[in-house]
C-alpha cells in the first residue's frame, strides 16, 4: 500500500491506468510535460534521463507511451523526490522506472558519461535574476533558475548522451536564442522546433526543441502545435497526444 500524505492526490493520467501523486501545494505538472512527452523519440530499449523530474509524470508517462528499457528521473528536491518514488510504486514500475534525489551539476556522482541514449528536460524557464522569488519555495525552483539553470542542463546533458544521442526539451520562446546557443556550445546540433500556441492568431508561448549531440548543422522547423481551437475546445492532436478520442459531428 502507498502512502499517501496531507495535502496530496492521486491523478488518473488516463493512459493504461496510469495514475500521478501530486501535492496541491507544490508544483503540479502541466500540458508542457505532456507535449514533451510526446514530442521525444523514444525507440526500444532506449535508456532515457529526465532531468528535473518534479512529480516524476514524464518518466511514467514514457513508460506507459514507449519501449525504453530504463528511465531515471532526476530531481533535485527531496520531497518531489519521494513523492515522485511513490507514484512509481503506485504503478509498479520499478523494474523500468527509477528516481534520483541530487543535483545535475554533480551528475558525475551518479551516472556514467556517454550513457544515455535519450536525455528530457522540462527546465527552470525564467532567467536567474528576473523577479523577486522565494529560494526556498517548492514551486519557485521548479519555475525559477534558483537551483538550475539552462545551461547545467545542456551541460550535463552533452557529457551523458551517448555520440548521436538526443536532446529534447520544452522551453518558452524569450529563451530560443539561449537555448540554441547553449546547445550548440555544448556539442548538441538543434535538429527540430516547433512552437506551441494557445490557439490559432495567438503568439506562442512554448517551444519544443530536438539535438543531437554531434549532429550535422540542419534545423527543421515543424508544423505549428495549437493546444485550443478557435471556440475554447481543445485541437485534435491535443486530443490524439492525450490518447483522447475524438467525436466527429456529421
Amino acid at each position: 500500500m502507498v502512502e499517501i500524505n496531507d495535502k496530496e492526490r492521486i491523478d488518473d493520467l488516463q493512459l493504461k491506468g496510469l495514475r500521478l501523486i501530486q501535492n496541491v501545494e507544490k508544483f503540479c505538472f502541466g500540458v508542457d510535460a505532456v507535449l514533451l512527452s510526446d514530442f521525444a523519440d523514444v525507440k526500444r530499449n532506449y535508456r532515457v534521463l529526465d532531468i528535473g523530474t518534479g512529480t516524476g509524470i514524464i518518466p511514467i508517462l514514457l513508460a506507459g507511451k514507449t519501449q525504453a528499457k530504463t528511465i531515471v528521473g532526476l530531481e533535485i528536491q527531496e520531497s518531489m523526490a519521494e513523492m515522485a518514488n511513490r507514484s512509481v510504486i503506485l504503478n509498479e514500475l520499478q523494474n523500468r522506472v527509477q528516481i534520483v534525489h541530487g543535483d545535475i551539476k554533480k551528475y558525475n556522482e551518479y551516472f556514467a558519461k556517454s550513457s544515455f541514449d535519450l536525455v528530457v528536460s522540462n527546465p527552470p524557464y525564467t532567467n536567474k535574476g528576473c523577479g523577486l522569488v522565494n529560494p526556498h519555495d517548492s514551486k519557485a525552483i521548479s519555475r525559477h533558475e534558483i537551483l538550475c539553470s539552462l545551461e547545467d542542463v545542456v551541460g550535463s546533458a552533452a557529457a551523458l548522451l551517448k555520440p548521436g544521442g538526443q536532446l529534447a526539451m520544452v522551453h518558452r520562446p524569450e529563451r530560443l536564442a539561449d537555448v540554441i546557443c547553449s546547445m550548440r556550445n555544448n556539442g548538441i546540433e538543434p535538429k527540430y522546433l516547433r512552437f506551441v500556441h494557445p490557439k490559432p492568431y495567438k503568439k506562442p508561448n512554448m517551444i519544443l526543441i530536438k539535438g543531437n549531440r554531434g549532429g550535422k548543422p540542419e534545423l527543421k522547423v515543424q508544423e505549428p502545435l495549437y493546444v485550443y481551437n478557435l471556440d475554447g475546445t481543445y485541437s485534435d492532436e491535443i486530443h490524439k497526444i492525450y490518447g483522447r478520442e475524438v467525436t466527429k459531428i456529421e
